[in-house]
C-alpha cells in the first residue's frame, strides 16, 4: 500500500471544486466545507459526499437523512473558510449573517453556484470518512465560474479558449 504522505502529495495536485455541505432537520441545522463530492449515477441521478466520521456535519447528515451540496462561486473564499470552522466560525452559528436562498428545502447558500439537494439513501464506513450517497432531489445551476482548490490554495477556474 502507498506511503499516506505520498498519497497526499499525489492527492493535493488534483483540482476540486469548493463545495459546503448543509443539513437542517429534527437533529439541528449546520454546515461545513468538504473537498470530497461527485457524482455516481444519472439513473437515478445521485451524488455522494465524503465527511470526516467523527464531524458533526456526519452526525447530523446520519441523523437528519438529507443534505445539501453548495459548490462555491468563484470569490467565496472567506464562505469556504467560514464553513471549515476558520476563525469564529469554528463553535459559533455558521449561517449567521450568510444569505441564503429562500424557499429551499436545505440550507442552500445564495453564494452558490450550483446546489444540489439530496435524500440520503445510504452510508458506509471508510477508513477515517463516511461516504454518504444520496438521491438528489433537486438541483440549480448558475453561469458563473466555480471556487477550485488546488495543492492547498484557492484558484480560479479559467475556460479553455479552442481555435477557430
Amino acid at each position: 500500500m502507498i506511503d499516506r504522505s505520498e498519497f497526499i502529495r499525489a492527492m493535493r495536485t488534483v483540482a476540486h471544486s469548493v463545495t459546503v455541505v448543509t443539513t437542517d432537520g429534527p437533529q439541528g441545522r449546520w454546515g461545513a466545507t468538504v473537498s470530497a463530492f461527485t457524482s455516481v449515477s444519472a439513473d437515478p441521478p445521485s451524488i455522494l459526499v465524503c465527511l470526516h466520521s467523527d464531524s458533526r456535519i456526519a452526525a447530523l447528515v446520519r441523523e437528519n437523512g438529507c443534505y445539501a451540496v453548495n459548490v462555491l462561486r468563484e470569490g467565496e473564499r472567506s464562505l469556504a473558510e467560514r464553513f471549515a470552522g476558520r476563525g469564529v466560525a469554528r463553535e459559533a452559528d455558521r449561517f449567521e449573517g450568510v444569505e441564503l436562498v429562500t424557499g429551499a428545502r436545505l440550507p442552500s447558500l445564495a453564494a452558490a453556484h450550483t446546489v444540489f439537494q439530496c435524500r440520503l439513501e445510504q452510508t458506509i464506513v471508510c477508513g477515517t470518512h463516511l461516504i454518504c450517497i444520496g438521491a438528489v432531489e433537486a438541483a440549480t445551476s448558475g453561469a458563473c465560474r466555480p471556487l477550485a482548490y488546488l495543492d492547498g490554495e484557492y484558484v480560479a477556474v479559467i475556460p479553455h479558449q479552442h481555435p477557430e
